[in-house]
């Protein structure tokens, strides 16, 4: 549902040339690695109605299937340990032990802690189904034969 919105990505990259701003070994002029937050606003050179940090959201609308079982929304501390398949797995793995979007979000923030995160941790957890998500496939036992060879 999302995309990254680092400066060093074409189409931000552009926009903040556009607004006289630089993207200086990924950095939006040479502070920040986001291009678009709702904070950060203290930082020189990123005030004013036209300045190359945006807190403008790219907004999608997603007709939401029964299929669809949460969303995870998170500020740059949390994705700059997690990628969003291993978010995705450890949020549901949580939901499947409690059904507690809150609780998951905290444990979240705790794992992005964990792997050192040393940036704003801010974590949303949002469930569109009341039951925990379903398994995806059964457990099974791999049983491993081994042979042994004398050599001969």
């Amino acid at each position: 549902m999302s995309r990254d919105h680092k400066p060093d990505i074409l189409e931000e990259k552009i926009r903040i040339e556009e607004l006289g701003g630089y993207v200086d070994d990924g950095y939006l002029n040479g502070y920040l690695s986001v291009a678009r937050a709702f904070g950060n606003w203290h930082m020189e050179g990123l005030k004013g109605p036209n300045c190359p940090l945006s807190a403008e959201p790219e907004v999608r609308r997603v007709l939401l299937t029964e299929d669809d079982e949460f969303m995870i929304i998170g500020c740059d501390g949390l994705w700059d340990v997690f990628e969003n398949e291993d978010a995705i797995r450890f949020a549901r793995r949580e939901l499947q032990r409690h059904n507690d979007p809150m609780q998951c979000s905290r444990a979240l923030v705790n794992e992005a802690l964990y792997r050192n995160s040393s940036d704003n941790l801010t974590v949303i957890t949002v469930c569109f189904q009341l039951n925990p998500p379903p398994e995806l496939c059964k457990k099974f036992v791999v049983r491993r034969r081994i042979a042994h060879s004398n050599g001969a």
